[in-house]
């Protein structure tokens, strides 16, 4: 039997234990009809894709599903982020037919994104409660930056190929960010998007734990049999496999489910089995795990530590999670197998110390060359002296810092308008916290969980630099705390009105 149909039988079962197991809680968060027709979908296109041995099959028989599916979707955000992670992100090209070298690149994102995302932005545009885009400023920030790398494409490339990068910008940054910012009007909205995140973040969970402990990459035949190249290499730390499942790198699994924790602590309180959140939990900690990446790692602790902080009694809960950390560091180093998680962890571990060394040598030599072309970087940056001594075993040079990378690329000026972009999503958060002052209120709490998992996600992209999936997972979380901002005005507003009304009736 051939490799990918081995790997098909594991993952059908893998993912139909999590499906199964999410069964119940499901009930607790979204219509079961809706959970029901997601999970076919995902079974339908998983075994589409690798019985079609052909990306181009696997494409066009997946639109024209996606297509009829989505009229009658009243959630996109859900169904993109439930098949989101579906198979890997490796692109084929559109042939040109003589008139151009190529159209442009498809892969199964850009796919979803033209087929989910792209019926729902112009629908959102005909309705009448829908915001305008431009009105805010995350809006403003979000055009400047897609506009400055659209036009700082010319002085590198053609014509024809800028124009085809300003089309990905407009399929993988501004779609999922406008239809997350503009889709989800109220807590069902978010809880059935969150979930299908949380969702879609188990199944690589269990499948990340079954390659981690048997050392086989289960999507690598995939790519070959559709006929496609993807670079998924088998990376190990500390003699043990690093999981990557259908994100084409093990960090980037590890982010991914960073963020499916931050989006868990909010809607693990709607769960009414404590033993169905205590299972889910473990899940989502153990495909943490499993990848062995110590960023998303740092990333998930920030999570954790900015959502508590902002709950109630953040001092002494604050302080219990420090305690609990000192007293597990000496248990994990008399504990079986203990020692070896210990080694792995950052800033005490020992396992590939020299990541650290090269991340510091990084920053040490991408300030010189940063400093040559401040405002507005360079194209050919990798070219210099200080990024070719940098270059790795793999003949690579690997940028494994977001910040630095744009830095190096569209300059001061592009990575100032990419923070300032995420810190006006996190102030709006924040102000739309403010309109729920009851800590315990779930609207709050929601704020809570969109503020933690945008924090761990910019700590996390230090570490990495914006590879596979990770650029359209921050974008689109970027989107659902606009969304938030937004139903929180809404939500003082009509409180506000309320509120006058009342008064002046009692006058």
């Amino acid at each position: 039997m051939p490799e990918h149909f081995r790997a098909l039988i594991v993952i059908l079962v893998l993912a139909g234990v999590v499906f199964a197991m999410a069964r119940r809680p499901a009930v607790d968060l979204i219509p079961d009809r809706d959970f029901t027709r997601r999970r076919n979908l995902w079974f339908a296109l998983t075994l589409l894709a690798f019985v079609s041995h052909s990306f181009w099959v696997y494409a066009g028989v997946a639109a024209v599903v996606l297509t009829f599916t989505q009229k009658s979707e009243r959630n996109p955000v859900a169904l993109f982020f439930l098949l989101l992670f579906l198979i890997p992100p490796a692109s084929k090209e559109i042939p040109g037919f003589g008139l151009v070298n190529y159209f442009f690149a498809i892969n199964h994102i850009r796919l979803l994104a033209l087929c989910v995302l792209l019926p729902a932005f112009f629908a959102l545009r005909k309705r009448a409660d829908t915001i305008p885009f431009g009105r805010t400023w995350p809006d403003k920030l979000l055009a400047a930056n897609i506009l400055l790398t659209s036009v700082l494409y010319l002085r590198e490339t053609t014509v024809t190929d800028t124009l085809r990068q300003t089309l990905y910008l407009f399929i993988e940054v501004f779609l999922p960010y406008y239809v997350a910012s503009r889709a989800l009007k109220n807590l069902s909205d978010f809880k059935d998007a969150l979930f299908g995140f949380v969702l879609a973040a188990m199944v690589l969970s269990l499948i990340g734990l079954f390659e981690f402990s048997r050392s086989w990459l289960l999507y690598n035949a995939l790519t070959d049999a559709m006929g496609m190249q993807w670079d998924i290499g088998y990376l190990s730390r500390g003699g043990s496999l690093r999981a990557s499942v259908t994100t084409g790198q093990a960090i980037a699994l590890g982010y991914v489910i960073s963020v499916a924790i931050g989006f868990y602590l909010y809607l693990q309180e709607d769960v009414r089995s404590r033993l169905q959140r205590s299972l889910g939990a473990l899940l989502l900690a153990g495909g943490l795990f499993a990848p062995l990446s110590r960023g998303p790692w740092i990333g998930a602790a920030t999570m954790i530590v900015v959502f508590i902080g902002t709950g109630r009694k953040a001092v002494k809960r604050l302080m219990l999670l420090a305690v609990a950390a000192v007293l597990a560091l000496p248990l994990l180093a008399i504990v079986p197998g203990g020692q070896k998680v210990l080694d792995l962890l950052p800033f005490i571990g020992t396992v590939e110390v020299e990541n650290i060394t090269y991340r510091q040598r990084l920053i040490d030599n991408a300030v010189i060359v940063i400093q040559r072309n401040p405002w507005l970087g360079s194209f050919d940056y990798r070219n210099t002296p200080e990024m070719q001594s940098l270059i790795q075993g793999q003949g690579i040079i690997d940028i494994v810092n977001t910040y630095i990378g744009l830095a190096l690329s569209v300059g001061l000026i592009g990575l100032a308008l990419f923070v300032a972009f995420f810190v006006s999503v996190l102030q709006g958060i924040r102000k739309g916290m403010r309109s729920f002052p009851n800590r315990d209120d779930e609207s709050r709490r929601l704020g809570r969980a969109l503020l933690a998992a945008l924090a761990g996600i910019l700590v996390t992209i230090v570490t990495v630099s914006s590879i596979t999936v990770i650029p359209v997972v921050y974008w689109s979380v970027a989107g659902l705390g606009v969304a938030y901002a937004q139903m929180a005005r809404k939500l003082k507003h009509t409180s506000t009105a309320v509120t006058a009304s009342a008064h002046l009736q009692f006058r």
